[in-house]
């Protein structure tokens, strides 16, 4: 669901919204998240992506609906969802000989989908027509039709005007970047100047024009950049010290676009597309963080005002995606109803050729009300989608069983089964028995699920299954029946372990020790269960003394804290029948832990250069360094860490 706007006012700033802005206007569930505006970002244009998923069409396969590909609140009036093939091509001809991208690719976009929609519904109806007068699939062939090829040719026009239009347009991003970034030079200079305030104030605000003229920068460079230049702003105007009634005016005057701002914003309520008010929000957003400070005393009424206005027309959109996405919850709903009918039609046995062709009508009936229904919500879409592709698959390949001999089945169900026995055979030896009990429940269930072999191996392939899961949990009950005397022995074995440890004399070579370390904790892992009641008293107990033998050895904290991580992960991994999975979303977590490590470091290195000499800035300088140095400690640690699960 859509995310309020956090309208907080940050510390430090002049009345400036915090975060990003998405200018794109989605219509699902993570696209309509409402998210705040940040003086950080500059631009993010609308990106619209037309996708073309050809694939042929096959008797067990449904088209899946194609998504729209323009927003649902368009301004364009053209309707082409009527006109033929030939039509569209037409106008993509037309359309194409305008250079101009920004006009045009909404309406590339609009052509294409209809286009594409008039091609699938042919090619559905001539595949339908050749299965209805008895073609088979396979050898079914898709025509070849002159005016997608055409209709190609001009869209292959398009994307190449695009493809120059974006490389100017990040060539210009690049351009930006280098004339900001003297800029910020500028701005330095202007700060050790030792000119007269008129003159410097005027450099300045000569500086800020230009800032303001100078259009959009890479992605990667915004963020960066912003915090430079509004870091300089802000020791400028401590620097030069501007008089107050200097300052003053142009206070008024940064009042005076305030109000105008706002009473821009205050004209969004009457715009009837949601999608473009919000964008247009989005303009007001980027414009007020163009503007410096206000008046003291109407800091807070000018930015309560514009804080107010965007709550409102925040609510307005998150009210247009709730019923949005309510209709697409009706659409699910549909759809389940549509996946359980054809998910039925796998429980029926007609049992002769006419019924099953009976039913084969009524699923063309089904998969025709489907494509009729609307969207669903993008996070079930995949899912229901794939459903009902399965429950059809599913169809047509009991049909095509049918068609076949039963003795193909019949043998095919005794590889299945057969394949089964060895599976289960294989667990017969071993120890691992929480995990190995789920797996030989899992074979039990796969089986039922198996129809028949044939009858002359039917009796000797059922004994030597239930053979083999009798062994099994008889094995099973013999561990069990016996496992208090060896949780004793283990207790005694565990005990014995931590007394050899609190005397051992470790030598002075470090590596040496620090693998003796490893052999007692892998010794102590390899020791099977104790009793419930002794278990935390003697793990307590262990790790105590570990951690008293890597302090007398002094033992790094790097060195410490990786050991104790790889004692604890091991133990983990042994006691798990998921150990793959657990490694994985460790390496994951550990991998997002060390990025952002990096990017603090970078961030507060950078930092540290604007410092100015001084007692107070010395002291801030001295925190900044201690946090560095601890985050770098942090990345040893956890890339020692990967080191030992890549190598598990």
């Amino acid at each position: 669901m859509d995310k309020e706007l956090n309208l907080t006012k940050p510390e430090n700033s002049n009345d400036t919204i915090q975060d990003s802005v998405s200018v794109d206007a989605p219509l699902n569930d993570e696209q309509a998240a409402v998210v705040t505006p940040s003086e950080n970002d500059e631009e993010r244009p609308v990106k619209t992506k037309i996708k073309r998923n050809r694939k042929p069409i096959e008797q067990n396969s449904i088209e899946a609906e194609t998504p729209s590909e323009v927003d649902s609140e368009s301004e364009i009036d053209i309707n082409y969802e009527g006109c033929t093939k030939g039509e569209l091509l037409d106008h993509i001809s037309q359309v194409v000989l305008n250079n101009d991208i920004n006009s045009i690719k909404r309406k590339v976009a609009l052509i294409k989908v209809a286009f594409y929609r008039n091609i699938k519904e042919e090619q559905q109806k001539h595949f339908n027509d050749f299965i209805a007068k008895g073609g088979i699939k396979e050898s079914y062939v898709q025509p070849v039709d002159p005016i997608e090829e055409k209709f190609n040719e001009q869209f292959s026009i398009y994307k190449k005007l695009k493809h120059k239009f974006d490389e100017e347009n990040e060539k210009q991003k690049e351009q930006n970047l280098i004339e900001k970034q003297k800029i910020i030079e500028q701005l330095k200079t202007l700060i050790d100047s030792e000119e007269k305030l008129k003159n410097t104030y005027d450099s300045f605000k000569g500086l800020q024009e230009q800032w303001k003229q100078i259009g959009m920068v890479p992605k990667a460079a915004i963020n960066d950049l912003w915090q430079q230049y509004h870091f300089l702003v802000e020791r400028f105007f401590d620097k030069v010290k501007i008089n107050n009634e200097l300052k003053n005016l142009d206070l008024k005057k940064n009042l005076e676009l305030k109000i105008k701002i706002c009473e821009e914003a205050e004209s969004l309520l009457l715009e009837p597309s949601v999608t473009n008010a919000f964008k247009k929000l989005q303009k007001c957003h980027e414009d007020w963080r163009e503007v410096g400070p206000v008046l003291s005393e109407k800091k807070d009424e000018i930015w309560g005002r514009f804080r107010t206005i965007t709550e409102k027309i925040n609510q307005i959109r998150l009210e247009y995606f709730k019923n949005l996405e309510a209709e697409q919850e009706k659409n699910y709903t549909i759809k389940i109803g549509l996946c359980e009918k054809v998910e039925q039609f796998s429980e029926i046995n007609p049992g002769s050729y006419h019924k099953w062709n009976e039913l084969t009508q009524e699923l063309f009936k089904i998969q025709d009300e489907w494509k009729n229904t609307g969207s669903t919500p993008k996070k079930v879409n995949d899912e229901i989608w794939m459903r009902f592709k399965a429950a059809i698959s599913k169809f047509y390949g009991l049909k095509k069983e049918y068609f076949n001999s039963l003795k193909d089945e019949q043998v095919n169900n005794y590889n299945l089964k057969l394949n089964i026995c060895v599976n289960a055979e294989a667990l017969i030896k071993t120890t691992t028995w929480k995990r190995s009990t789920e797996e030989i429940i899992a074979l039990q269930n796969e089986w039922k699920k198996i129809g028949p072999v044939p009858q002359k191996y039917s009796d000797k392939i059922w004994k030597r299954f239930r053979s083999a899961c009798d062994a099994f949990f008889a094995a099973k009950a013999d561990f069990f029946k016996n496992i208090s005397s060896k949780e004793d022995e283990n207790l005694k074995l565990k005990l014995d372990l931590i007394s050899k440890l609190k005397t051992f004399q470790f030598s002075e070579n470090k590596n040496e020790n620090l693998q003796t370390i490893k052999e007692f904790q892998r010794e102590w892992m390899n020791i099977g269960f104790v009793p419930v009641k002794e278990k935390d008293r003697l793990q307590n107990e262990f790790h105590k003394a570990i951690d008293e033998q890597l302090d007398n050895l002094k033992i790094g904290t790097v060195e410490k804290k990786t050991i104790s991580y790889k004692n604890k992960m091991e133990s983990v991994m042994s006691n798990s029948s998921n150990s793959s999975s657990i490694v994985y979303k460790e390496k994951t977590s550990l991998t997002n832990q060390l990025t952002t490590l990096k990017n603090e470091i970078k961030l507060l290195e950078n930092n540290l250069g604007f410092f100015a000499k001084s007692k107070n800035a010395d002291v801030l300088k001295k925190g900044f360094e201690e946090k560095i140095e601890h985050a770098k400690e942090q990345i040893k640690i956890i890339e020692e860490k990967l080191k030992f699960l890549r190598n598990s």
